[in-house]
């Protein structure tokens, strides 16, 4: 950017000494260089980082049996796609899935407390879902999209109770419910106690 900045200036003074009169052209038009120029170095300065791992909030179990939710952050990077139709985008994968299903929940419908019926990602599309829990006064609303993908882990086996799930919203909570293959709880990393904050489950 800086050579090319030196080159137009360079040429610029040879045309000022030929042609005089050209002169308030040519500031003119170093202007605008200087402007594209820094306009562009400020883009680039505040552009959105690019994501590498993709993070949720999840309901598991701890030894005692209780749900707990936490923000977990996968272990499967996020790869830029070489897929036609999709070259150059970045995906994370979930890993291998089992019968998958669409959900459609009614307005203000309530869920009560339950167990995770299998180990399953619920990307809520629509909507809103408020997560609870008898023995703790964690919770965590989950809105529908970008951000609507969770990990449901209390299934019987781990947890005494489970959790609860309200849905507030007026309208119907879309949800698309993924089993994981086997029940397997994927690769992971606990960055904290309760849901993941605002915009980071892409990080």
């Amino acid at each position: 950017m800086f050579v090319g900045l030196s080159a137009t200036i360079r040429n610029l003074a040879r045309i000022s000494m030929i042609l005089p009169l050209t002169m308030p052209f040519a500031l003119l038009f170093l202007l605008f260089h200087f402007q594209l120029f820094f306009r562009t170095t400020s883009s680039a300065a505040t552009r959105a980082p690019t994501p590498r791992f993709l993070n949720i909030t999840s309901i598991s179990a701890n030894a005692q049996k209780e749900s707990v939710i936490e923000c977990w952050q996968l272990a499967a990077p996020f790869i830029a796609s070489a897929a036609a139709g999709t070259a150059g985008a970045l995906f994370a994968q979930l890993g291998k899935a089992g019968a998958t299903s669409f959900g459609l929940l009614p307005a203000e419908f309530d869920g009560g407390l339950h167990n995770a019926p299998v180990v399953q990602y619920v990307a809520f599309i629509a909507g809103e879902a408020i997560l609870s829990l008898p023995n703790s006064t964690q919770t965590a609303t989950i809105k529908g999209g970008r951000n609507g993908l969770i990990l449901a882990a209390d299934t019987k086996n781990v947890s005494t109770f489970g959790h609860r799930t309200v849905y507030p919203s007026k309208k119907d909570t879309v949800a698309i419910q993924i089993p994981t293959a086997g029940n397997e709880i994927p690769l992971h990393k606990v960055l904290y106690a309760g849901a993941c904050k605002g915009d980071e489950q892409v990080r």
